[in-house]
C-alpha cells in the first residue's frame, strides 16, 4: 500500500483514495496544482473589489444571491457560510468516509479551477496528513449543492473551530488538536467557503469504496457459491465455457470461470456424475449463480465508469473555467452518483438473496441430497444452522428495504431554489451498510457450504473448497460436531470474506481469480 500520494491536476486513483482513506497515507501536492491554485488564486482576487455581483464572491448564497455583499463584509460572509452550512446531526460518519471526502476535496481543490488560496489547501493538506477527522455526521446532505454539511463541518475545522479526533481517536477541540500538530487555522478569504463545500465528495468517496469493496465480494461470492453447488451435489457442467458464449455478458463469464476453477478436481462432484443421478437440472439458485453474480460484476462495472469520470472532474460553483471565466454552474448535482448508487444497493441485494437460497438448501433434508436436517449433529437434539438462516434471512430482508432507490425522492429546500436534489449521500449511506450485510450474508453460506462439504466425508471436496475449509477452521470456526455458541464462528466467517482472506486461501490453489 503506498505510503505518500502525489495530487496533481488529474485524476485521483482508486488506490490511491483507499491507501489514504483506510491506511493513512501521506497526501503530497504536485508543483503543477500549486502553480494552478495560485494562477486561479489571482482571478478571483482580481474580482474582489468588483462592484459587478459574482456569486460566491459579492452575493449571498442560495436564495439570498440577489443580496449584493460589500466588500468589507465578504470575508465574514465566508466564514458565516461555513458556520452556518455546518448543520449535521445523527451519529458520527465513518472515519474512513471522512478521510475520502477529504482527499477528494483536496484533488478538486489542486485543479486550478475553485480560486481556492495556497495557504488554505495547505492547511487542509496538513490537517489530512496530521491524521486529524473532523467531526461529520450522518445527516445533513440532500445530494446537491454538492455534500454542504459534511464539507462544511470539514471547513469548520480548517478555521480552528468545532471538534476532530485524532489517530487514536480521541475527540479533541479543533484549536487545540491544531495547536498539537503545530497547524494555523485559517482565515478564510473570498469564494473559498464555497470552494471548501460545493462538491460531491462524501458520495463520491463513498462510491469508490463501495466499488473497491464489491470486487472482492464478487470473488468470495464465486467461492461461496461454487462451494454450495459442491455440497449440494450440484453439476458444473451448466458453467461450460461454450454456453456463455451464447449469451456473453462479460460479468457473467467471468463468473462462470470463476466456479470452475473452483470446484476442479472435486470427488465430491465425481462421485454422481454417473447413471444413477437422476437429477435432470439443479435449481435456479444454483444453476442460475454466474447469471446473478454476473449482473451484478457488470453493474460494479458501470459504477466503476461513473466513479472515473467524477473523479475526473472538478466540482465548484461557481467555477474557474481553463480560460480563466468565473462562470455559475449545475455540476455540484448528484444524480450520475446517486442513480448508481442506488443501482449498486440493489445488485448487493439480490446477490445476498440468491445466497440466503442456497444456504437454505443445505438445511432442508427435503432438498439436500442426504444431509441431516438443518446440518445437525443429531438432529431434534441440535438445531445446527438453524438459526443461522435466520439470521441471513432478517439481514436479506432489511437489503431488500435498502435497496428501495434515495435518488427518486427529491425534497425542495433553499426557498424553492434549490428545488430538485439528489440525495446522493443518502444513498451512498444505505449502499455501505447493504455492503455490510452482504458480507455477513456470503460469510453464513460459506460456514454452512464448509459445514456440509465435510458431512459428504469420506468424499473429498475440490483442492480449492479444501483450502478456504482449511483457513476458516484455522481461524476458530470448527467443523461439525454438537451444538455450540454459534455467533463467534459467524464472525470469524465475516473477517475471512471481508478481509479478502477466503479468496487469498482459495487463489493459492487456483491461481488469481477473475
Amino acid at each position: 500500500m503506498a505510503q505518500h500520494v502525489t495530487i496533481g491536476i488529474g485524476p485521483v486513483l482508486f488506490a490511491d483514495l483507499e491507501a489514504v482513506a483506510r491506511h493513512d497515507a501521506q497526501v503530497v501536492i504536485s508543483d503543477d496544482a500549486w502553480a494552478e491554485v495560485r494562477r486561479s488564486r489571482a482571478i478571483i482576487e482580481a474580482l474582489a473589489d468588483d462592484q459587478q455581483p459574482h456569486y460566491g464572491v459579492s452575493t449571498g448564497f442560495g436564495a439570498l444571491a440577489t443580496r449584493h455583499i460589500p466588500v468589507e463584509l465578504r470575508g465574514q460572509l465566508q466564514r458565516s457560510l461555513i458556520r452556518s452550512h455546518a448543520a449535521g446531526s445523527g451519529p458520527e460518519v465513518e472515519r474512513e468516509v471522512v478521510r475520502a471526502l477529504m482527499l477528494l476535496r483536496i484533488s478538486t481543490l489542486a485543479t486550478g479551477r475553485t480560486g481556492i488560496r495556497e495557504e488554505t489547501l495547505r492547511c487542509y493538506v496538513a490537517m489530512l496528513n496530521a491524521g486529524l477527522t473532523p467531526i461529520v455526521y450522518e445527516y445533513g446532505s440532500l445530494g446537491c449543492s454538492g455534500d454542504l454539511a459534511p464539507l462544511a463541518h470539514c471547513a469548520l475545522a480548517l478555521m480552528g473551530e468545532g471538534f476532530v479526533r485524532d489517530g487514536s481517536g480521541a475527540l479533541i477541540p479543533t484549536g487545540d488538536a491544531f495547536a498539537a500538530a503545530g497547524i494555523a487555522p485559517v482565515t478564510l478569504a473570498e469564494k473559498e467557503g464555497l470552494a471548501l463545500i460545493n462538491g460531491t465528495d462524501g458520495m463520491l468517496g463513498m462510491l469508490v469504496l463501495a466499488i473497491i469493496d464489491l470486487r472482492r465480494l464478487l470473488k468470495a461470492a464465486d467461492i461461496t457459491a461454487a462451494m454450495s453447488v459442491e455440497g449440494l451435489l450440484g453439476t458444473d457442467d451448466v458453467f461450460a465455457d461454450g454456453l456463455y458464449a451464447l449469451r456473453p455478458h462479460p460479468g457473467q463469464a467471468a463468473s462462470a470461470s470463476n466456479l470452475r476453477m473452483i470446484m476442479a478436481g472435486s470427488e465430491i462432484r465425481e462421485s454422481h456424475r454417473t447413471e444413477a443421478c437422476t437429477r435432470v437440472q439443479d435449481a435456479y439458485s444454483l444453476r442460475c449463480a454466474p447469471q446473478v453474480a454476473g449482473a451484478v460484476r457488470d453493474t460494479v462495472d458501470h459504477a466503476e465508469r461513473v466513479a472515473l469520470i467524477e473523479l475526473a472532474s472538478a466540482i465548484d460553483n461557481p467555477v474557474i473555467t481553463l480560460d480563466g471565466r468565473v462562470e455559475s454552474n449545475g455540476n455540484f448535482h448528484g444524480a450520475p452518483l446517486g442513480y448508481v448508487l442506488d443501482f449498486l444497493a440493489i445488485a448487493a441485494a439480490d446477490l445476498a438473496n440468491i445466497a440466503e437460497r442456497r444456504t437454505d438448501r443445505f438445511l432442508d433434508k427435503a432438498r439436500s441430497s442426504g444431509l441431516n436436517a438443518f446440518l445437525a449433529s443429531d438432529p431434534g437434539v441440535d438445531s445446527g444452522h438453524m438459526i443461522a438462516q435466520y439470521t441471513q434471512a432478517a439481514i436479506c430482508s432489511e437489503l431488500k428495504r435498502l435497496a428501495v432507490p434515495a435518488s427518486v425522492d427529491s425534497i425542495p429546500s433553499s426557498a424553492m431554489q434549490e428545488d430538485h436534489v439528489s440525495m446522493g449521500w443518502s444513498a451512498a449511506r444505505k449502499l455501505r451498510r447493504g455492503i455490510d450485510g452482504l458480507t455477513r450474508v456470503l460469510a453464513i453460506e460459506l460456514l454452512t457450504a464448509a459445514r456440509g462439504i465435510e458431512m459428504r466425508s469420506p468424499l473429498q471436496p475440490a483442492p480449492a473448497s479444501a483450502a478456504v475449509i482449511a483457513a476458516l477452521r484455522a481461524a476458530g470456526a470448527p467443523g461439525s460436531g454438537a451444538d455450540r455458541w454459534l455467533a463467534p464462528e459467524i464472525d470469524v466467517a465475516v473477517e475471512l470474506v471481508a478481509t479478502g482472506a477466503a479468496v487469498a486461501a482459495v487463489e493459492s490453489v487456483t491461481g488469481p481469480l477473475n
